[in-house]
């Protein structure tokens, strides 16, 4: 009888590295949960004015625009993404540990903006190297993807609902040395990853990238982004204060916000089992008109609980659908290395851009027209995304 075949040696490397950045993908989003969430209310016991606050936190959008570009370059030109992992995560150490000391608003800002300046270089980077891992003929493979990307889900409620209690318990002063050590995990997670065969030096410079945004179906592939993205920050930025507005006790908040993620890491999870489904574009398009309808119902049915609920649950598609269908197919139209300047764009073209502007435009129609407003200019913006979508699919050059 012939001898049972040995284990794949190859897949037993990558199954390794995969978990190695799914640590680090738990521990860089488990940060974000903290700092993102409470970081307001720590500025706000220092004494910061609202626009102080305001404008501190409008950093993140702000080095969302050139910082993830700056760090993919490099690592495009390089070949060494792992080391500026490393390099990135140890630039948000410092930085944390910078908020240990400083306490007036203008080395706070400072402090809090080289800390986005370096955690912007992780994402487009690890991002990069987790899709060459999982590249093959066939594109990304959706199940083993999700399987990656769900520990920052997880991470992210994990560290919203364990912060939050212990914030409550300690106080908000304790808020700085919370940031340190979330952010020596992450250093510790960058430290444990293994080196992948994207590593190495290059002789020749890499193609160049912007060049391709000339492309139709590139180029509404990240209009498309951006209006999705943009409909989402009435979300993210509003939807707390909307609530509230309406009657909803915090409770009511905490809850809602867990619908959301609880389905992103439902969907993240059993994606190989739903992705497969749709083209990565026919899932863009249903992310947009499930996005619109989800604002529509925001805007409209806020007074009914179920209808919030509902809404909520919809984020499955709006935001986790939406981002696999956008890995998938910056797999496909940046290759190689041009895979870290891809994810790069994506950060700033989806994430940068529309967050300075959402905020700003959603702050102004809130001041003049109140937060419904906000939620029916988003279904708009998503009824754009659904459109750039549509004719990214009539223009992409492969059966599709």
């Amino acid at each position: 009888m012939p001898e049972p075949a040995a284990a794949d040696p190859a897949a037993a490397t990558t199954r390794h590295a995969l978990a190695r950045y799914s640590a680090l993908t738990g521990c860089y989003f488990a940060a974000i949960g903290l700092f993102n969430p409470y970081a307001p209310l720590w500025f706000q016991s220092l004494g910061f004015s609202t626009l102080a606050i305001g404008s501190i936190a409008a950093l993140q959008s702000a080095t969302r625009l050139f910082a993830p570009y700056a760090w993919s370059w490099a690592g495009d030109h390089g070949g060494r993404r792992v080391e500026l992992i490393r390099l990135a995560a140890a630039g948000t150490l410092l930085a944390a540990l910078g908020l240990l000391g400083v306490q007036a608003a203008l080395p706070v800002a400072l402090m809090t903006g080289l800390l986005f300046v370096a955690n912007s270089g992780v994402v487009p980077l690890y991002e990069a190297v987790v899709s060459q891992l999982l590249s093959s003929g066939q594109g990304v493979d959706p199940a083993r993807y999700g399987r990656v990307r769900v520990w920052g889900s997880i991470g992210f409620i994990v560290s919203v609902t364990a912060f939050g209690a212990l914030l409550e318990w300690r106080g908000i002063a304790i808020f700085p040395a919370f940031v340190a050590l979330m952010n020596a995990l992450l250093l510790v997670a960058a430290l444990r990853l293994p080196r992948t065969r994207a590593e190495g030096r290059h002789d020749q410079p890499p193609p160049p990238a912007l060049h391709l945004l000339r492309r139709p179906a590139l180029a509404w592939f990240f209009a498309s982004i951006f209006f999705t993205v943009l409909a989402h920050t009435a979300l993210y930025a509003f939807f707390s204060l909307y609530v509230v507005e309406l009657g909803y006790g915090k409770a009511a908040v905490g809850a809602l916000w867990a619908v959301s993620v609880a389905v992103e890491i439902a969907f993240f999870w059993t994606q190989g089992q739903w992705f497969p489904l749709l083209s990565p574009h026919r899932w863009l398009l249903v992310a947009a008109l499930v996005t619109a309808l989800r604002f529509v119902a925001i805007a409209a049915g806020g007074a009914w609980m179920p209808v919030l609920l509902l809404a909520q649950a919809a984020h499955a598609l709006t935001f986790a659908a939406h981002h696999a269908a956008c890995i998938a197919l910056l797999n496909r139209y940046f290759p190689g290395r041009l895979r870290g300047r891809g994810q790069a764009l994506y950060t700033m073209l989806g994430y940068g851009l529309p967050g300075v502007l959402g905020g700003l435009a959603g702050g102004w129609l809130v001041t003049h027209q109140g937060f419904a407003a906000v939620f029916w200019a988003a279904a708009l913006c998503a009824v754009a995304g659904w459109g750039c979508a549509r004719r990214a699919r009539r223009h992409e050059f492969t059966a599709d």
